[in-house]
């Protein structure tokens, strides 16, 4: 049972096909920290937070999570004819809870407002930028009540106002005990981080 600890993941190895993407990677998160997760281009982050989240299987090695992951895609695709709004999409990540559907609205609405979306919440989902989709899939795990929130490149994209919101946004869910880690090249986000891991080649050197 995980207490200090969100996430602990031991010899990590991953291959596409035969080719060798992580080697025997190590790593934790802890509650109320934001993780950074550096490296060049190729150097395996997304696939090693795609493994933490469980979305993909380790070919070796373990992974221990608490519950409650949200993971945030790098460009999260949507048809121009989804008739989803932005407030539908946030609603989406209550579904499934006990929640009383009174405090789901609330939570919702909260969420938007955290994550500076309240003013598109009828939007179609589909209209956003891809930073703007990254926050309403953030707004989604806030609203489920989401305890780990694993995002790969937020800041890919964003102006240098708009990464300092999402830098701001993390650092206040972890500051709430959240465990975060993101995937990035932004230097400002990997200066403002708690932790950071680096990856070279697959291997954690850092």
């Amino acid at each position: 049972m995980l207490t200090t600890t969100a996430v602990r993941a031991r010899g990590l190895h991953f291959s596409f096909d035969d080719v060798p993407v992580l080697h025997g990677v190590d790593m934790d998160l802890a509650w109320g920290t934001v993780t950074a997760v550096a490296g060049p281009n190729g150097a395996g982050k997304s696939t090693l937070v795609e493994i933490l989240a469980g979305v993909r299987t380790p070919g070796s090695g373990t992974v221990e999570r608490a519950e409650g992951v949200a993971l945030v895609v790098q460009r999260p695709a949507a048809p121009d004819t989804l008739p989803l709004t932005v407030r539908d999409v946030v609603t989406m990540g209550t579904w499934n809870t006990k929640t009383p559907r009174g405090q789901r609205r609330r939570d919702v609405e909260e969420a938007l407002e955290r994550v500076h979306l309240a003013d598109l919440a009828t939007r179609p989902f589909s209209a956003l930028s891809g930073g703007q989709r990254q926050r309403a899939l953030l707004a989604q795990g806030i609203a489920r009540q989401a305890r780990i929130f694993l995002l790969d490149e937020p800041a890919a994209g964003l102006d240098a106002d708009s990464r300092a919101r999402t830098r701001a946004m993390l650092a206040a869910e972890a500051a709430r005990g959240a465990a975060v880690a993101c995937v990035t090249h932004d230097d400002e986000s990997i200066d403002a981080a708690d932790v950071v891991v680096r990856l070279e080649a697959g291997r954690r050197v850092r």
